[in-house]
């Protein structure tokens, strides 16, 4: 097995170096947080603040760069690769993943690069927080671009198949997607609903102690991801812009309709029984019979099969050698 550097040892990268030693890995990691460096070593992890140096032992070993920092701190990390580590296969697992993509292609344009996002989290951060097993069962993207000519050569199939690697070692299943598809994804899935949760906080703690008197599970469960950290919601939010921006207005959209509703006849069925269904729907389309399949990423028309199963919402489960096992609905 490959060898693995993290860079980021919060509850993500932290989680991913604790899965990788627990996969037997030999792995180790970085961080600019002396608390969390501190804390792995306490653990009886592998773990440094100086980046450089992780970085320069992963160029000799070879090994699999993981960057976990925040979107912000990607430019300045990307500098470091390309410094100790210029040729090193590379991924990370930032919520937003086109503009890492292109930022790699910037400052860091030698890496072998595959990104990554696992789709797993809790409203915990740091290393104190993370768990060898957060990935269990969890839906792990690996992007894959397809070659746009020469000067840009579609995504290198070994990177892909390293990071996918880490991702089924750490209990995941893989999508392949392009970096926008899976921008334009996550805006629906996972950025909006953080917003609508600090919109429901926000809502609720208006209505002071008697609000908190009498808030129950529906509060719970519409605010639990308010509580992540600030600063992490923002990177991913603020970086996700693009993709954000036409989702939110199809969010303010209905609302908008909702509350012309209510204020006209006093009913609220479309809203209601539309928002019922719809989650009937993605119900019904999770728990769907789905059909075994396998794809060889020798195969000359490897990547394109890939990025078709996974448009599809086809996943894999593991790799032997080079050949792929999952499943597609």
């Amino acid at each position: 097995m490959r060898d693995v550097c993290v860079i980021g040892l919060g509850l993500i990268g932290g989680s991913v170096l604790r899965a990788a030693a627990l996969a037997g890995r030999s792995s180790w990691g970085a961080s600019d947080s002396g608390s969390d460096v501190e804390a792995a070593v306490a653990d009886g992890f592998d773990a440094t603040a100086d980046v450089a140096g992780a970085l320069a032992r992963a160029a000799d070993a070879d090994a699999l760069v993981v960057l976990a920092v925040p979107l912000t701190a990607i430019d300045d990390v990307l500098r470091a690769v390309a410094t100790h580590a210029p040729n090193c296969l590379l991924t990370d697992v930032t919520s937003v993943k086109a503009p890492v993509r292109d930022a790699v292609a910037r400052i860091a344009p030698d890496a072998r690069y595959a990104g990554g996002h696992p789709m797993a989290g809790t409203a915990e951060s740091g290393w104190k927080a993370a768990t060898a097993t957060l990935f269990d069962g969890a839906t792990w993207v690996v992007c894959a671009e397809e070659s746009a000519g020469d000067d840009e050569p579609g995504t290198d199939l070994t990177a892909w198949r390293e990071s996918a690697a880490l991702a089924f070692d750490a209990g995941a299943r893989v999508i392949a997607l392009p970096a926008l598809a899976h921008d334009g994804t996550v805006a629906r899935t996972s950025h909006l609903p953080h917003l609508l949760a600090a919109v429901l906080a926000n809502v609720a703690g208006g209505g002071g102690p008697l609000a908190a008197a009498l808030a129950a599970g529906s509060l719970r469960d519409g605010t639990r991801v308010a509580g992540t950290r600030p600063e992490l919601v923002r990177a991913m939010t603020e970086g996700n812009r693009a993709a954000l921006l036409p989702v939110l207005d199809e969010a303010l959209g209905l609302l908008g309709a909702a509350r012309g509703s209510l204020a006209s006849t006093g009913g609220l069925a479309a809203t209601i029984d539309a928002g019922h269904d719809a989650l009937a729907a993605l119900t019904e389309q999770q728990g769907a019979p789905r059909t075994p399949v396998t794809l060889d990423l020798r195969a000359p028309d490897s990547l394109d099969a890939l990025l078709s199963l996974g448009e599809r919402g086809g996943w894999f489960t593991s790799l032997d050698g080079d050949v792929l096992t999952g499943e597609v609905a």
